[in-house]
């Protein structure tokens, strides 16, 4: 996967964001190590200190635990992952109806929409 950042926006959330859908994607599956700082950081072309900070994150949203001798682990709670999905798939609902609302749809005629395109 592709590292996308927006120089708009802080950089280690993005880096949060973006490790924390691979997990949930299977990228990274459940109880697997995850790269280390350094490879991490070289692979999306930033500074370690920022990586860490986006790791620092995972691990307070209970995404992944440091293991002093395996390095950090994906979280094998699947109640955590399943809560972490529910957030991202609400974040992607909201920006959908955001850009909805932008082309001049109300809310009822963008789940509309959505409900044509899937019959």
């Amino acid at each position: 996967m592709e590292w996308k950042l927006d120089d708009g926006r802080p950089i280690w959330p993005q880096l949060s964001q973006q490790l924390a859908r691979r997990i949930l994607a299977g990228v990274y599956p459940p109880g697997s190590r995850l790269p280390a700082v350094r490879e991490l950081a070289a692979e999306a072309g930033v500074n370690p200190n920022t990586m860490q900070r986006a790791l620092a994150q995972l691990e307070q949203e209970g995404l992944a635990k440091a293991d002093r001798t395996a390095g950090r682990l994906v979280t094998q709670d699947r109640q955590i992952l399943e809560s972490v999905r529910l957030r991202e798939a609400q974040a992607v609902i909201q920006g959908y109806f955001e850009a909805m609302s932008a082309l001049g749809y109300s809310r009822e005629r963008a789940v509309e929409l959505l409900k044509e395109e899937f019959q």
